[in-house]
């Protein structure tokens, strides 16, 4: 190190971001300590103050390193700080930095919430931001934010939110490309207006009977998780959409047309038929389809699928080459009439991959008939897995069907395999 010229020291030490150990190459020696302030990025790990037994505060010696960086880029802190200190450092690097990550673990402190200023307040000193990446929050008060008009990257992991708060925060970010709230609970109705949005992942958790309406119209990957009425009109450039609800069901859906849509995954315990027939009339010419909803019925009336039309299904998506499709939904297409009209020339034109997850061996006779017909259709398909799963042994029939795909799969071993 000693012999190689202070500009490539400079830049080696430029990728260096673990406080520990920049304060240990602080001390090695004068040349060293005049090169660390060329370092752009600075982590402090949760575990950096564990055994601090110096004079000064924590807060303090942050401020320390920060203050001696000529122009800190990225800061992520997961120790933990107060406000008066994630202040003090903004204001030493609110021009150069592009990108800050917290964890603020405040979700149970809701007197440090409504403080002014509160940790949330004083992220608005750095205006420059590109990504602000945030975990533990509680927000029930508006933050004061100004705006953050570099702003394109906001992610929120583990929060308690209030519909206003969080619709405050959003227009204060009026440019962003990518949201992600993840484990987010509290909020009823969300309403996102981002016109720039690319990219969306929305996790929300507790009853699952929130509702949510985006208008993004450059939107092409969503993921929604949690909400029983969603609304997307403006959707011409969705590629990818994600739609889940594990607590509640899903009742309503309002999209746009999904000309572009290439994956769809639609899961749940229970999904109005409504809502299920829609979303499969959108998307019809998606390329990957899961499908993993266990019944549809209205409010508490669990029902099972209606019979599907095993050639009308694939003569409405034509485009179709993965299709991952669970229990109820298989057991739709394999109803007394959904292949009466299977003719001997019928093709599912561009299906490759197809994975069947099977959990009753009843209407087994119906079932075997549906896998041989979607092997004979399905001219280029290439790999068919079949997933036994939670099936009960004690049904009298469970043996007898287990043989039945046994002997499907021997018959085809080059492409059909039994998980």
């Amino acid at each position: 190190m000693e012999s190689l010229p202070d500009a490539i020291v400079q830049c080696i030490f430029s990728h260096m971001n673990n406080a520990k150990d920049v304060a240990i190459c602080n001390c090695v020696s004068k040349r060293w300590k005049e090169s660390l302030p060329f370092i752009r990025s600075l982590y402090f790990p949760r575990n950096s103050f564990d055994n601090h037994t110096g004079i000064d505060h924590p807060d303090t010696i942050v401020w320390k390193m920060i203050s001696s960086i000529v122009k800190l880029e990225e800061l992520v802190v997961y120790s933990p700080f107060s406000s008066t200190g994630l202040a003090s450092w903004l204001l030493l690097v609110s021009s150069s930095l592009r990108h800050l990550e917290l964890r603020l673990d405040n979700l149970a402190e809701y007197q440090s919430c409504i403080e002014s200023p509160s940790k949330l307040d004083c992220i608005s000193a750095a205006k420059n931001l590109e990504s602000l990446k945030l975990w533990g929050v509680l927000m029930v008060k508006s933050p004061k934010w100004d705006a953050f008009p570099k702003l394109q990257t906001l992610e929120i992991v583990g929060a308690r939110l209030e519909d206003p708060a969080l619709t405050a925060a959003l227009q204060a970010c009026p440019n962003l490309k990518n949201l992600l709230l993840l484990g987010c609970e509290g909020v009823k109705s969300v309403s996102i207006e981002l016109l720039h949005l690319e990219q969306c992942k929305l996790d929300f958790y507790g009853g699952g009977n929130y509702s949510l309406t985006l208008t993004s119209p450059k939107i092409e990957s969503l993921e929604i998780q949690g909400c029983s009425w969603i609304r997307v009109r403006e959707t011409t450039r969705l590629r990818n959409l994600s739609i889940s609800n594990n607590a509640g069901r899903v009742y309503m859906v309002d999209f746009g047309k999904l000309a572009a849509l290439e994956f769809l995954s639609i899961r749940g315990v229970q999904w109005c038929w409504n809502a299920v027939s829609k979303m499969l009339h959108l998307a019809s010419e998606v390329k990957h389809l899961y499908m993993k909803v266990e019944f549809t019925g209205d409010f508490d009336n669990l029902q099972p699928f209606p019979e599907v039309d095993f050639v009308d299904f694939f003569n409405s998506h034509p485009q179709l080459q993965k299709f991952d499709i669970h229990g109820a939904m298989f057991a739709a297409l394999c109803q007394k009439n959904s292949l009466k009209n299977v003719q001997s020339g019928f093709v599912v034109p561009c299906l490759e991959e197809v994975v069947i997850t099977i959990r009753s061996p009843l209407n087994a006779e119906q079932k075997i008939s549906t896998l041989e017909s979607l092997l004979k259709s399905g001219k280029v398909i290439k790999s068919m897995a079949i997933r036994i799963l939670q099936m009960r042994s004690s049904h009298s029939s469970a043996d007898d069907f287990f043989d039945e795909i046994c002997r499907f799969q021997r018959m085809n071993h080059k492409i059909v395999r039994i998980e």
